[in-house]
């Protein structure tokens, strides 16, 4: 009898062990990722949040922590340092960050483009007299240091041949502050953020003049999904269901970007819904359903155009040393040309 009693035990005992084993494999079918965004919870956010809410990074075995941020250049510094395994940044942030530091352990990769077109615009009051880029010659322009639209404005200049402009720094929630209290001629930003964060402060659409850096002989991209080396050398399937579901995500919130907004509500309930709906829409009428996009395909890249960005950014930016435009990209976790298939037909 004892002996019976032993192996129904230990019998027992395996089945608990089996258990418990299988348990584990389950569990460590989902992949756990913490991906950081460039800015706080705004229209744009819900790019990410709504496959997140509809479950679409859960079916494709992810457990996808989504956090906000604080620019583009702090997204691509914490992904470097491992703190975040994927995130949402400037393309030109990272070609900086690459150039700055050829000899980084683990510099992030874009894998996937999605602000086809730089958002970055010069903005300025109809008043002050400023109607195209030469009219900004000799003015006073404000934006936080490491705004992307001051950063690559050496190429706006360039590019429209302005002078003699003088800067003033401010932290971002004063900017369109002093604009409109005319602290300063006019400030780069990008245009969903900038142009409504002035309506929010009793300034009319009408009354402001936006100069898009694309419309200007600035070509450059915007932000993409970056990814650690870390990440891909050893779970390139995470990444590529990570593109697979966001894509998928994608289309819902460019077929319906009102509701997408509730995403973003749940995450900051004190958002303005129609403001952000706005921005929501004036981001993907101006950096993801352009007309370079639709050219290029959805979440893809124009060699030639990448390696003249990474020119661009080398000189304007003075860095360290030349950014190579074949280390800051990587298109093969892409998914298939039916799922990226993402963008409305232009009517």
């Amino acid at each position: 009898m004892n002996k019976r009693h032993c192996l129904k035990a230990a019998s027992a005992a395996l089945l608990a062990l089996t258990a418990a084993t299988y348990g584990v494999t389950v569990h460590a079918q989902t992949t756990p990722l913490k991906f950081q965004l460039d800015w706080r919870f705004e229209g744009p956010s819900a790019l990410f949040l709504v496959p997140a809410a509809k479950g679409y990074f859960k079916d494709a075995k992810l457990d996808v922590t989504i956090d906000a941020g604080n620019g583009s250049g702090g997204t691509v510094t914490r992904v470097a340092s491992g703190t975040y395994d994927m995130g949402f940044a400037d393309l030109a942030a990272l070609m900086e960050f690459h150039a700055n530091n050829p000899d980084a352990p683990n510099k992030p990769v874009a894998v996937m483009m999605v602000y086809n077109n730089t958002p970055a615009s010069v903005m300025a009051l109809k008043k002050s007299g400023i109607k195209t880029p030469a009219d900004l010659s000799g003015k006073k322009l404000g934006a936080p240091v490491f705004d992307a639209g001051r950063r690559a404005f050496p190429i706006f200049a360039k590019a429209n041949a302005i002078t003699g402009v003088q800067w003033t720094a401010m932290d971002p929630p004063l900017r369109e502050t002093m604009l409109a209290r005319g602290d300063v001629d006019a400030i780069t930003g990008f245009t969903f953020t900038s142009l409504l964060n002035l309506e929010a402060r009793g300034v009319k659409a009408e009354d402001v003049v936006v100069l898009p850096y694309p419309d200007y002989g600035v070509k450059l991209y915007g932000n993409v999904i970056i990814a650690t080396p870390k990440l891909i050398k050893e779970n390139p399937a995470a990444v590529k269901a990570f593109l697979q579901a966001f894509a998928k995500g994608m289309k819902d919130v460019i077929a319906k970007p009102t509701e997408a907004i509730a995403t973003v509500k749940a995450r900051d309930g004190i958002i303005n819904v129609p403001l952000e709906t706005r921005r929501l829409q004036l981001a993907i009428d101006t950096a993801i359903n352009s007309s370079s996009a639709r050219a290029e395909g959805f979440g893809q890249i124009n060699a030639p155009r990448l390696s003249l960005m990474a020119s661009q950014v080398s000189d304007a930016f003075a860095t360290k040393t030349r950014v190579n435009a074949d280390t800051v990209w990587n298109g093969s976790f892409l998914p298939t040309a039916a799922e990226l298939n993402v963008l409305p037909v232009k009517k």
